[in-house]
């Protein structure tokens, strides 16, 4: 028997979802007060639960509806929750899916849509999976796996979106595939990597200036925020702009229009907004570094990206992936790779995530010249790659950009190639740990 159960303190609401789902399933249940939904869950065992968020009038939050959640989880784990929610709270939905909800609804609601949604969780559909750009690898690990989901259904939406991550992880692929999967994907993303735009121009970059505004500005040029009109603006590494420079930012994204540089026209603007960085911006919020209405304004939505030692067994595809594009690139033949080399290369830290290892997956391609890559083929990187498992993470990144430096003889571009990270960061990582 298909069995839903419905839980809502609004009676009517009640009455109508179980008019509308009769000739769907065999039985709703319905109960205006989630304390009886442990006891209906034992009675009924229902496929399907329709949780609002939401129970009492005075408390808008949703955090009773999540803390439903956990409980519905925790006693009967194979039942599909599809969350109800009044308050189209885009950022409530998304923490609810990272608890296990399979999809949320938005009151008021079509009846189409509220059919088809719970027609979906009895059928236990997983959510479609993006193909992906050539360059997104999502992994079979569950981290990504749950991280997937969020963002198919983030894509689809303009909410503004904060990925957070270490240096290397794919911040920036992340942000093209949300670009790639929304509503906007015909029209442009602009990229702008905040900590390499120079102050003086910041406005200029981001609003563009008119013809004699300053010296040099000899004709009209549009901002990142025009080019990015109709599409969507990436602004990485947004924890380095300048505390004097955030209030402009904010105030272009709460009136959703811009002033070029020198003129006194307003420009509306039609932007999705991601920003990235690695940096913890509640902790710079709390010490006066970052504006907290700025830090809300582009938190509607949190991603954080998972380091690469936390996914580890997603290292076998990207070291396929990175044979396929480095054996093309070189015009050599593809290896193939030891299972011995492989476990060596899933035993490392990696502070330098993902990149770090498309790095030393190319150096070891470059200097192979037989027909398989053995464990011996990484040995040079061993010292940069492993970390102490006893100490912290910063003791574990100390180490292995000390190491970095002596392997290549205190060459600052090399080492930053090797650590996959860019130069500007990793000076600021040896003045931080005095090296």
């Amino acid at each position: 028997m298909k069995t839903l159960l419905v839980v809502d303190d609004n009676k009517d609401i009640l009455s109508t979802i179980k008019m509308l789902m009769k000739r769907e399933v065999d039985e709703v249940i319905t109960s205006s007060t989630p304390d009886s939904i442990p006891e209906l869950l034992r009675r009924h065992r229902p496929q399907v639960v329709l949780l609002d968020m939401n129970f009492r009038a005075t408390v808008n939050t949703g955090n009773e509806g999540l803390y439903w959640l956990k409980e519905i989880r925790r006693q009967s784990p194979a039942t599909a929750v599809v969350l109800f929610t009044a308050y189209a709270d885009v950022a409530l939905a998304v923490e609810g899916m990272k608890l296990g909800a399979v999809d949320f609804v938005v009151k008021p609601f079509e009846n189409e849509a509220l059919t088809s949604v719970i027609k979906k969780a009895f059928r236990k559909e997983k959510p479609k999976k993006p193909t992906g750009s050539p360059h997104m690898l999502w992994g079979e690990s569950e981290a990504m796996t749950s991280l997937r989901s969020v963002v198919e259904r983030v894509a689809a939406t303009d909410a503004n979106v904060l990925i957070t991550g270490e240096n290397g992880t794919g911040k920036d692929l992340l942000a093209r595939e949300i670009h790639r999967l929304s509503n906007r994907s015909s029209g442009p993303i602009e990229i702008v990597d905040m900590g390499a735009v120079i102050e003086t121009l910041f406005e200029s970059e981001l609003f563009g200036h008119v013809k004699g505004a300053f010296t040099d500005a000899r004709t009209d040029r549009p901002g990142k925020f025009e080019t990015a009109h109709g599409g969507t603006l990436f602004l990485d590494e947004i924890a380095n702009l300048p505390y004097h420079l955030q209030a402009k930012l904010l105030t272009v994204l709460q009136q959703r229009q811009i002033t070029r540089v020198g003129s006194n026209t307003l420009q509306p603007i039609d932007i999705r907004l991601i920003c990235a960085t690695n940096r913890d911006i509640p902790q710079m919020v709390a010490q006066g570094e970052f504006r907290q209405d700025l830090f809300y304004r582009i938190n509607t939505v949190h991603l954080q990206l998972p380091a690469l030692r936390d996914r580890r067994e997603d290292i076998p595809a990207f070291v396929d992936l990175f044979l396929d594009k480095y054996a093309r690139i070189y015009g050599k033949p593809k290896p193939q790779i030891s299972d011995e080399a492989v476990c060596r290369l899933q035993s490392r830290q990696w502070p330098g995530n993902i990149r770090q290892l498309e790095h030393v997956i190319e150096k070891a391609l470059i200097l192979n010249d037989g027909e398989k890559l053995m464990g011996k083929n990484f040995d040079l990187y061993d010292d940069i790659a492993v970390a102490l498992p006893s100490g912290t993470l910063e003791d574990m990144e100390r180490q292995a950009i000390a190491a970095a430096i002596k392997q290549c003889s205190g060459n600052i571009a090399d080492v930053a190639r090797q650590l996959g990270i860019t130069r500007q960061t990793l000076y600021n990582k040896i003045k931080k740990y005095g090296l």
